[in-house]
Formats: C-alpha cells, structure tokens, sequence
C-alpha cells in the first residue's frame, strides 16, 4: 500500500543519503558513536557480559567473522556478536540517553559493526555509508516515539530500547544493506514482531539483555527481510480493531515519515543528547549533582562532612516506582535507587563506577544515611527527563536546613559534555581493556569517520 505510516518510513529508510545529515547531525552522532564503544568496552568487565559471552560461545556453533567489545581474538556470529556488545553497552547503565526517553545508540551501534563484519570484502561500506545508516537507526527511533504522549515520560510498561530500539535497529541495518524500500517495510514489520520487554526487570542483570536482544532482533529483522520474509505492510499504522505497532503504547497517533531532503531534518539536529558521567540510571545525575551541591555547603557550615550532624535527608523527586528503592542491595538495584545515588554523593563527594561494588553498597555509613532518608514527591516534579528536577535536603540536629537542587545535570541535552568531558570519558573506560595507542586510535578513527573507506575497521 502506498501513502500509509509504514510506507513512508520505508521510503526514508530507501531514500536517505549521506549528503542528508547536517553538520551538526554528524557531529553528535559521531559523539553517540564514540561514547557507546566506550561504554561497550567498559561493560565488557562485567559479570552480565560474562554470561552473555559464555551462552552465545557455548550453546551455539556458527561462522565467527564479528568482533566483541574487549575480548581481542574473540569472534562469533553477526547476530550474536551484535547480542553480546549490545549487554556490554547497558551492563552498567552507562549508555547515552534521549528524549523520549531511550537509549538509542546501543540498540543500533553493535547491528552495523557486526553487519560491517559479515558483508563481503567487495562490499564494505565505507565510513560515511555506517554514518548514514547509524542516524536512519536513530531518526526510526524518535519518530516512533513521538507518536505516543505515553512514551515522554520515564516509562512504566515497556523498556524503549527493547520496543524502539528493536525496530531503529532495524531501519539502521536495512540501510547498511542496502533492501528496497519494501523489503526496508518487512524488516520494520519482523522486528516489530520481535519486541518489547518489560519494566519489571528493570533494576535486575535482566535489564541489559534488553539491549542486546533490540539490537540482534533488529539485525536477524533485516536479514530475514532481505532474504524475502514478509511482514505486515502496516505495522506502524493504526488500524481500529488489530493492533500493529500500537500494540506497545496506550496512546498511538502515528504520522507519515517525510522524504529525506532539504523538507526533512533529522530529530538529532533538534534534540541532543544525555551523556551520562557515571555508570546509573539517568534520573540518577539530577539528585546526585543536587546532592554534591548540598554537601557543599554543608562543609562551608561545618568544616566537613560529618554525618552525625545531620537528622533528615528529603529528597524531592518524581514518582517513578522502580527507581525509588530504599535500601538496594545489588549492583544493579543501586543504579536504579535515587537514595543510593544521593547518600553516595553526599558520603564520597562523587559517584563513579566504583560506587557500586559490593564492599561499597554495603559500607555500615551508607547504610546510616540510607536509614535518615524521606523521600516527598511535588506535584511539579513530574518523572519526565525533560522536565524534571532532583532537590536534596539536609535538615540538621541544630535545626538549621541546608538545601541543593538541579534542574539540568552536566551532560544533559540543555547541558552537554563538552568534548574534553567526552573524551576524558571515553579514555577512561576504554583504558579497562585496551591499551592507550587503541584507544587514541579509535578516537581518530571515528573522528574521520566519512572519510573512512571501510566501516569493518571500526
């Protein structure tokens, strides 16, 4: 059918070319794409990635030509290679953030390095084709989830990426690929049947199996596209009576995808992205920078920090019930806990990834603070990433208060990582497995990733 949703996201997928992407587009993606291998690398030290890797080298047998995040010498299958660098990249929550809230760059990113891998030789796409192909992911994502009011605010039913995540993923692969724009339709309609996790896993080494189910279901969507499975043609649209993609949200008004060109831009160049400075949940940088503010001036009160002087600790934050967990303990319950993340701030003066190992979850001091926590939620703190706030009070034994608040943390869209924060950042969790000339060199190479003639080097 023609003039539908889904042929018109179909049609963009065919039609969109390098010479599309802005400027800006280019640069910020090139930032998402640096950032996730960073990411990547650093999830590859951990006991999730571990599972992931040991299930896909044990209980499977395939032709091994793609790479995994940290492990030189160590190829599987494109699909599961895109799998396993796709748990990497959420191991730690550690992966960047957008608004509507997903996470959107490890959902595509592991597909197209795998894919790059498996493509023949007389084939490879060069670096500006992977560009390319990296923002289609990007641009199905967000325009997905613009269709639902549901989908602005952190969410409840659905994890994003394991929904949105499945199908920009995709998009970014049929891209790669290069399928007709009905075979681009098929592949949006596979993966759609492919997705969706739920939230209740959350918090849990569940959750990074999300991402990496998004981004090798989005991959096997492609493949199976272009060797002529088919799908329902209007999966993105709304049809009363059979739910199609709408199946996801309560709330769906798809629209039609315009035409790549000078009518069309790109949601990246309007809506930035979060980078997250450490290893949490994003709602976690607002109470944790309200937290450092507080603590602050808690010392110019009292020469230091000194937790015996302190009665009640209020947070203000907004309602969302699985990340208001009082006393975490786990890892990964910890990167979802806004007490956690504000009692570390205030005990440490920071939060990195060291916050979260067991000797430190469990420290007698945190566990103190923990106890002194009252958590209030204020009709105008609403649980979306746009609009929210983190507050931090310190009501103290003397009956003085002392009070710090964020309304945009530092690597938030309205605030961004400058590229010095970014790459401090990169360096640093790239350091955990690779040695400094790789790391400087993956630096260059993504930083002149147009003009690379074979995206596979990456």
């Amino acid at each position: 059918p023609e003039d539908t949703v889904t042929s018109s996201f179909a049609s963009f997928i065919h039609a969109a070319q390098p010479e599309h992407l802005s400027q800006t587009v280019r640069q910020r993606s090139k930032r998402m794409i640096l950032d996730s291998i960073g990411v990547g690398l650093v999830g590859s030290t951990t006991r999730v990635f571990d599972i992931a890797l040991r299930y896909c080298r044990e209980l499977y047998s395939s032709v091994a030509v793609s790479s995994v995040y940290g492990k030189p010498g160590v190829k599987l299958s494109p699909t599961l290679a895109a799998f396993t660098n796709g748990v990497a990249t959420h191991s730690m929550d550690f992966d960047d953030t957008w608004h509507p809230a997903t996470h959107p760059s490890g959902a595509v990113l592991p597909a197209l390095l795998a894919a790059s891998q498996m493509l023949p030789s007389n084939t490879k796409p060069n670096g500006l084709d992977f560009l390319l192909a990296f923002n289609v992911g990007l641009e199905v994502q967000g325009r997905l989830m613009h269709f639902s009011t549901e989908a602005h605010d952190i969410p409840k039913r659905f994890h994003p990426p394991s929904v949105v995540g499945t199908l920009g993923s995709a998009a970014a692969t049929a891209k790669l690929l290069s399928l007709s724009s009905a075979q681009c339709c098929h592949a949006l309609g596979i993966a759609a049947s492919l997705a969706g996790a739920p939230m209740a896993n959350a918090a849990t080494q569940a959750k990074p199996l999300h991402m990496g189910n998004a981004t090798r279901l989005g991959l096997e969507a492609a493949l199976l596209a272009g060797r002529g499975m088919e799908a329902n043609p209007l999966i993105l649209d709304d049809i009363p009576g059979c739910s199609g993609f709408s199946a996801f949200y309560s709330v769906y008004q798809p629209k039609p995808l315009s035409a790549p060109g000078e009518h069309h831009e790109f949601l990246l160049e309007k809506q930035d992205i979060a980078f997250k400075r450490f290893p949490a949940h994003l709602g976690m940088h607002w109470v944790v920078d309200a937290a450092l503010s507080v603590r602050n001036l808690f010392i110019n009160y009292a020469g230091s920090f000194s937790p015996s002087l302190i009665r009640t600790i209020v947070l203000k934050i907004p309602v969302s019930k699985y990340i208001n967990r009082p006393f975490p303990s786990s890892e990964h319950q910890a990167r979802h806990s806004f007490q956690f993340n504000a009692c570390a701030a205030l005990l440490d003066g920071e939060v990195g990834l060291g916050s979260f190992s067991e000797s430190s979850i469990h420290r007698q001091e945190l566990r103190e603070l923990l106890d002194k926590v009252v958590v209030e939620h204020p009709e105008d703190n609403v649980a979306n990433f746009d609009k929210m706030y983190g507050e931090v009070a310190l009501l103290l034994h003397s009956g003085d208060v002392l009070m710090g608040k964020c309304d945009t943390f530092y690597g938030h869209w309205r605030k961004p990582l400058s590229k010095e924060s970014l790459l401090k950042k990169f360096r640093s969790n790239a350091s955990h497995v690779l040695p400094e000339e790789k790391i400087e060199a993956i630096i260059t190479l993504v930083d002149n990733l147009e003009n690379l003639s074979d995206s596979s080097q990456l």
